[in-house]
């Protein structure tokens, strides 16, 4: 018996050690158990999703070509208190890499411990830049060892679920700091020698797997140096290093006042196919999930709730057509030709007019792109005795140099409309009660714990809340001159955030900046009187500082001065209360101590039903609902209200600004071509429109029965139009051309009609097609309707063979189809000049379209 338990642990032992998996790297590619490989990864936070969310997201990567996954860590998160750590719910992410692990798929682990990110301060905890003679990212001692206590807290967890590949797990690469390279010279010598002791420390932590750090070009060995950017083509890694690609932008976050950006799929391949044409083998999405800054987690400041990013994957998990079926194809294509980009000699070959072509040769295949970086004339292209046209800004790839399968500029994939639905289309009004924040305490007493001579950093507060009291007792003297003068005012220079104030109970006014604004002013007029007077000034963050060279030295609150000003004659008066001694108070009353936002005891009492007030700043709002049938994502209409921060059954969804109205000067002039370099300030839309009217309610945060809503809003608000509505396909559109193979899905409910179809040269655009001077002999709108209704996918070949011929000549043909993927109403039907029995009803069609429809349900279907 003792003789096979030993056999048996030997044998677990030996299971160990050949499951280890050898990851290193040459100057051509990650090589993993010494073959080189073509990685294509994606970045998805799990602190941005749910983990109920994880599964499908990284199924959906997966199936998309992807095969890694990238992810930072965020310190803030899990240690919100010095020594204090959480990693429960969304931030288990031992969870998160092992989902991946069970997907198949491998994990880029980016500790940083700065993120930068978007995320509030950067991922840095509060407390950190509170210790005493702390500097940070840089060679600081008291630094230093918070980071590495944290990056080697990381590192055991890791190596203690055996999650390293080294270990046999699925963790490929580790990352470092965060694009240092970037401000490094505003550190000057401590910032050499620290980005060295960040190598060193690396090092020791002994994984087993390479570590990199992105934006470093001076990156200290054996440390990996990475791109980051829209386009990384130019990019030259240090030597013996493979030319790797760790953040791709597939568009660009949102900020509060800013429009809605966009970057086209034509554009986003094109610069993948670029990279991989110019020597590189990995090459990550940043992001291919975005997902929500739930809470407060939001940085910049001033970055939205929304953090969708015009990821392949939508903010709620949805394919985003046609940016991930175009590049799924892409990456399938660049998964052949493995072999040849990473072992083939490199011919490159220029045809002038900024027309490129490289050649990949091994002994027994060969593999070529050809580009053409012009942004506007398309170009003809001679290769190996055959021509090829190569559209402007575009890339085509033959795996074989004979045969173009891939051009980045041609789109063959479905383009996907959403929309937002109530159950039945159906929205029904919510019972509200209220109650008001209690802040009599501070305006009119001066209530607070803590005391300074002088105005303080805000984030020298409890950082469990956006708010800060700034309050001073002032006592004037009947003859004092600053009442005396003439158009007395009060002067608030504030940090660019908001500021709301109020004189002896008094409400004066609020101020708020733009994104990218740091500092402004309250001014207004305010009436005193001899004797006591208090000023209570309410500061409200929007995320801190999270980029830049000491962005954590960057200032929040109430900077000062804060001024009394009058006017005696020709004589300005001005009597300044910076110095003055300061009572602060952080929080909100009714979340630190009532706990409006939970289920607790104390949020359940004294809520007021009878005339709910709109338009009342400082105000509590509560109400139940039921969660919208199905599995579709869900989301919350905010319209009509004003700023806050919202929460569904004790779990916050952001905060929320629908009042906030993008710029309407900010958003783009021309039509958005995909031609030419992209900037987050091309292809800009939504201008004169709220920056964020939806906010995502993830299904795990919902309960099968009632469900509450809690809103604090700030600003003043009507939440009488508050409504829930749920996230599915409305349209998908086809645009393919002759000789592949067109896919249209619905997502998970059959295409009901089809709106229009058309083979040959039409025009337009999905939700705007119209018939070309040219089209097939055979109506391609009926064979779509027999090939695609009531089947949640459909493939169609594009091909005259399928269309028949048409009156076109020798030009390329294209397929252009716009389907419906709900159930449309009769009306909707008879404009499409179909009898309304050819639409499909779903199995849970009573709860789709309402009570209203049982009795034809049950007469026709």
């Amino acid at each position: 018996m003792a003789f096979s338990k030993f056999t048996l642990v030997l044998c677990f032992s030996c299971f160990l050690i050949a499951s280890a998996i050898e990851v290193s790297y040459d100057e051509r590619a990650i090589t993993i158990d010494g073959k080189r490989r073509v990685l294509i990864s994606g970045s998805i936070h799990y602190a941005r999703s749910t983990a109920e969310m994880w599964p499908s997201l990284i199924k959906k990567a997966k199936e998309g070509g992807v095969d890694a996954i990238e992810t930072y860590v965020f310190w803030n998160a899990h240690e919100p208190q010095r020594r204090q750590y959480d990693f429960s719910g969304n931030l288990d992410f031992i969870k998160f890499l092992k989902t991946i692990q069970n997907e198949g798929l491998y994990t880029v682990l980016r500790i940083g411990p700065y993120v930068c990110a978007e995320w509030n301060y950067g991922g840095f905890p509060l407390w950190l830049h509170n210790m005493p003679g702390i500097e940070l990212r840089t060679n600081n001692d008291v630094f230093m060892n918070e980071m590495q206590n944290f990056t080697t807290l990381i590192v055991d967890m890791v190596k203690n679920e055996k999650l390293f590949a080294s270990q046999g797990g699925n963790i490929i690469l580790a990352q470092i700091e965060n694009e240092y390279g970037n401000v490094i010279s505003s550190y000057g010598a401590p910032g050499k020698a620290y980005i060295q002791w960040c190598a060193n420390m690396a090092e020791s932590q002994n994984i087993g797997v390479p570590w990199i750090m992105c934006q470093e070009s001076d990156a200290p060995e054996p440390i990996i140096n990475t791109c980051n950017g829209w386009y990384c083509d130019n990019f030259t890694p240090k030597p013996n290093k493979p030319k790797m690609w760790t953040e791709n932008w597939t568009g660009w976050f949102k900020s509060w006042g800013g429009p809605d950006p966009l970057r086209t799929a034509e554009d986003l391949a094109f610069s993948v196919a670029r990279f991989f044409q110019t020597g590189g083998t990995f090459q990550n999405y940043y992001m291919y999930h975005g997902g929500t800054n739930f809470g407060r987690t939001a940085g910049g400041p001033y970055i939205t709730t929304t953090y969708d990013y015009n990821a392949p994957l939508d903010e709620y998990g949805n394919l985003n057509q046609p940016k991930y079926g175009h590049l799924k194809q892409l990456h399938d294509v660049l998964h052949l030709m493995e072999k040849t980009l990473t072992h083939g000699n490199i011919t490159n070959m220029d045809y002038g007019n900024s027309i490129y072509g490289t050649t990949y040769t091994t002994e027994t295949e060969s593999s070529c792109f050809l580009a053409n970086l012009n942004t506007s004339g398309d170009a003809t292209v001679r290769l190996e005795g055959l021509e090829y046209t190569i559209p402007a800004w575009s890339v085509s790839i033959l795996p074989d140099c004979y045969t173009e399968v891939y051009n980045t500029a041609k789109v063959n994939t479905q383009t996907t409309i959403m929309v937002n639905k109530a159950d039945g289309d159906e929205t029904y009004a919510l019972e509200w009660t209220w109650r008001p924040e209690i802040i009599d305490n501070t305006i009119l007493k001066g209530d607070g714990n803590i005391h300074a001579n002088g105005l303080i950093d805000q984030k020298k507060a409890n950082d469990v809340s956006d708010y800060l009291w700034y309050m001073t007792n002032l006592h004037l003297d009947e003859k004092d001159p600053i009442l005396a003068g003439e158009n007395l005012t009060l002067r608030v220079n504030a940090t660019g955030h908001v500021l709301h104030g109020y004189v002896n109970g008094e409400y004066l006014g609020s101020q708020w900046a733009k994104y990218g604004v740091s500092h402004d002013a309250l001014e207004t007029p305010v009436k005193l009187s001899p004797g006591h007077n208090l000023i209570s000034l309410l500061s409200a963050t929007v995320g801190f500082a999270n980029y830049g060279p000491w962005f954590d030295l960057v200032e929040a609150g109430i900077l000062g001065p804060v001024e009394l000003i009058s006017y005696s004659g020709d004589e300005v008066i001005i009597k300044d209360l910076s110095a003055h001694n300061w009572i602060y108070k952080a929080g909100l009353h009714g979340f630190e101590k009532m706990y409006f936002h939970s289920d607790s005891q104390g949020s359940v009492s004294k809520w007021a039903s009878d005339s709910v007030p709109v338009n009342r700043m400082m105000t509590w709002y509560k109400t139940t609902f039921k969660a919208p049938a199905g599995t579709d994502p869900v989301v919350v209409d905010l319209l009509g209200l004003g700023k806050g921060e919202a929460w569904v059954n004790g779990n916050s969804i952001g905060r929320y600004w629908p009042s906030y109205i993008a710029d309407q000067s900010a958003c783009s002039k021309e039509v958005c071509d995909y031609r030419g370099a992209y900037s987050d300030k091309k292809c800009t839309s939504k201008c004169g429109e709220p920056t964020q009217r939806w906010y995502h309610v993830p299904r795990s945060f919902l309960n099968d029965g009632d469900n509450t809503l809690v809103l604090f809003e700030e600003f003043g608000g009507n939440p009488l139009a508050v409504n829930f509505k749920t996230v599915s396909v409305g349209t998908a559109c086809g645009n393919a051309y002759e000789g592949n193979t067109l896919e249209l899905s619905c997502q998970g409910r059959p295409i009901s009609a089809v709106k229009f179809a058309n083979f040959g040269e039409p025009a337009g655009s999905c939700g705007a097609f119209q018939k070309g001077t040219c089209e097939s002999k055979t109506d391609a709108l009926s064979i779509l309707q027999n090939e695609c209704v009531g089947k949640e996918t459909c493939s169609i070949d594009v091909s005259e063979e399928k269309f028949g011929g048409s009156d076109c000549g020798n030009s390329i043909k294209r397929l252009a189809v716009e389907v419906i993927c709900r159930v449309p109403k009769l009306s909707h039907l008879i404009a499409l000049g179909m009898p309304f029995w050819t639409c499909v009803i779903p199995d849970d069609a009573v709860s789709f379209i309402g009570k209203k429809l049982e009795y034809l349900v049950s007469r026709y279907f």
